[in-house]
């Protein structure tokens, strides 16, 4: 069993996955209703796709660990689906984890018809990445936002639409959800300074809306 398959309940039943104003403007951005197609890329705890089909969309999910119960089990740099499949094509807080972000960002671009949309942990430094890596060692790497618009033009999209979040987290279940304890816990929670007040911890975020160019 991976490590996604093993704690895939933790992130579906996530307060801090469940909700927040970057998933509500992920929403918006989206242009749902009836007639709308969308792929939402590494689902995880299936969160977008649920919004999405609330909203009135038709939702295709798509994750590598089976154990997130994804409609197609694919990573993101290979989406088996022709050009221009989606009306809209998003992806939440995944591509921190991807192996080759510029792959999978090109991916999204050509399966979506209008609109891609990314959401994601946003680069805070050399002390953040070590912690989240000791976190989580398929943590790849945080990107910021001129790093972003570089991935989106390779792709061939045009960023229409940048927004930052404050994203706070309990500390202590940020941690458990990956089984980070111990030494590790430790040193993560050090390395994040400042960002950890009263049992709680800030991660900024980045929202991007990108169409074809």
């Amino acid at each position: 069993m991976s490590h996604w398959d093993a704690h895939a309940e933790q992130y579906r039943t996530s307060d801090a996955h469940r909700e927040g104003p970057d998933l509500d403007r992920l929403v918006e951005w989206a242009e749902p209703g009836p007639g709308v197609t969308a792929l939402d890329v590494a689902t995880g705890g299936g969160h977008v796709a649920r919004r999405l089909r609330e909203a009135g969309c038709t939702v295709v999910s798509c994750d590598p660990a089976p154990g997130m119960q994804p409609d197609v089990i694919c990573r993101a740099e290979y989406l088996p689906f022709d050009e221009g499949s989606f009306d809209v094509v998003a992806c939440r807080v995944a591509a921190h984890h991807f192996d080759d972000v510029g792959a999978a960002v090109k991916e999204m671009a050509r399966v979506a018809g209008k609109r891609v949309i990314v959401v994601d942990t946003t680069f805070m430094g050399d002390d953040v990445e070590q912690a989240e890596k000791l976190r989580d060692p398929s943590h790849v790497r945080n990107y910021d936002e001129a790093e972003w618009r570089v991935l989106f033009a390779a792709a061939g999209l045009e960023v229409e639409e940048v927004e930052f979040f404050d994203k706070l987290f309990e500390l202590q279940a940020w941690l458990g959800r990956t089984g980070c304890v111990g030494e590790d816990a430790e040193r993560a929670t050090a390395l994040l300074g400042g960002r950890v007040q009263g049992g709680q911890m800030r991660l900024d975020r980045i929202a991007l809306k990108g169409v074809p160019s």
